[in-house]
């Protein structure tokens, strides 16, 4: 992946807004579990930084993905993971679907205030049920009249409890579960939504995360994104961004979670010396520092071939799930390898590393879990058991045929 003068200025606008306007809140935002969406989000809409990859004709900038990744990886200087998440809800999970598939009416009620910065914006896909189990969700929207009546629940909902509308998953027919799925806009503060319970979570703490409850709930169906049937395929195709994205927004973090213990251990003394001076300690802070080199890479070279057009959008699943399967093992082994440096002081509760600690748990859980990546890794590469026997079948089905 080339990176520009463009890209390096985008970058530089970016990781100057976390150092200014994020950092120094994290500690006060994570105290009180919520941060303030629409105050941080305008700020980031004036910049034009909600809508990097989205179309110009709805105030986006219509720049290629690549540009998205250094956005991503800037939004990692955060010192806390949950603000990068819940800003790339807006940016590349709830609204990804929306600006490439939404009616033009559509896009400009809902997606053109969000890229301004006017519009918090949720996705809400999992239900208690079904989190990474996509095709089990529970939650139905029945036609009446031109409405869409939603009944259902929602969980771990991030900017839950202040999103203006939500980008909803529904089952709309009694069909099969792949086919029977639709996207929905919802309005926040439609009749029949009770989203007042705020989660109590391991980490991510400065981000509100909710269950919301939809009894009854009308939405015009004119709020229907695309094709009906079709939300199962349109947010796989969203889940593809949101991994790069998860996978690019880990990077920098991990770099400064090292960079933070090759400092302390470089003046904690124990038995006359520092602890960095100890092999064990600065060859696996190597080792760490290589991990994390080699995300980066990954990252670009699958952005590079998204952007290409050659490969197929199966190749690109592939590689975005090896993305998102690679920044959480390796979040989970770079934050509990330092953790374990920083001794005592690893163990308290404000503290950098332990705070990475707690938030990159996540990783390997939202947005897919780290055995649903491997599926799908195992699945392109065609070892899933009984796909053998399974093509066996098929080639002596069609040679019979023939």
């Amino acid at each position: 992946m080339q990176i520009t003068h463009e890209h390096k200025e985008l970058y530089r606008t970016v990781k100057t807004f976390v150092e200014e306007e994020l950092n120094p809140h994290v500690a006060e935002w994570e105290q009180a579990g919520i941060w303030p969406a629409h105050e941080v989000l305008k700020k980031m809409g004036n910049l034009g930084l909600l809508g990097i990859t989205k179309p110009t004709q709805y105030g986006g900038l219509g720049l290629d993905y690549s540009y998205e990744v250094l956005f991503a990886q800037a939004l990692g200087n955060c010192s806390c993971g949950s603000l990068p998440m819940a800003i790339g809800v807006q940016t590349d999970m709830a609204t990804p679907a929306l600006a490439r598939f939404g009616s033009h009416e559509l896009r400009k009620e809902y997606l053109e205030p969000a890229i301004r910065g006017d519009m918090v914006v949720s996705i809400a896909v999992s239900e208690a049920g079904a989190g990474s189990d996509v095709a089990n969700i529970k939650t139905t929207a029945r036609k009446d009249g031109g409405d869409y009546v939603i009944s259902g629940s929602k969980m771990w909902i991030t900017n839950g409890t202040q999103s203006d509308w939500a980008c909803m998953l529904v089952n709309t027919s009694d069909g099969k579960p792949h086919l029977n799925k639709s996207l929905i806009v919802v309005p926040m503060d439609a009749k029949g939504i009770d989203r007042k319970t705020k989660l109590d979570k391991l980490g991510m703490r400065a981000s509100d995360t909710a269950m919301i409850f939809l009894d009854e709930v009308r939405v015009p169906q004119r709020n229907l994104i695309g094709q009906e049937g079709m939300g199962f395929t349109y947010q796989m195709l969203q889940f593809q961004e949101e991994r790069l994205f998860g996978a690019a927004s880990g990077i920098d973090g991990l770099f400064n979670v090292i960079n933070e213990t090759i400092a302390y251990t470089g003046q904690r003394q124990a038995f006359g010396q520092s602890v960095l001076d100890n092999q064990y300690v600065h060859f696996r802070l190597a080792e760490l520092r290589t991990e994390v080199e080699a995300l980066k890479a990954m990252v670009y070279q699958t952005t590079e071939e998204y952007l290409s057009g050659k490969q197929s959008a199966e190749h690109i699943a592939m590689l975005a799930s090896m993305c998102k399967l690679k920044v959480g093992r390796v979040s989970r082994e770079v934050t509990d390898a330092c953790l374990q440096f920083w001794g005592g002081q690893g163990f308290m509760w404000d503290n950098v590393v332990t705070r990475a600690y707690r938030d990159t748990r996540l990783v390997s859980i939202g947005g897919g879990a780290d055995e649903v990546m491997l599926g799908i890794i195992c699945k392109m590469m065609g070892i899933l058991p009984g796909k053998k026997k399974f093509e066996q079948m098929k080639a002596a089905r069609e040679s019979r045929a023939a």
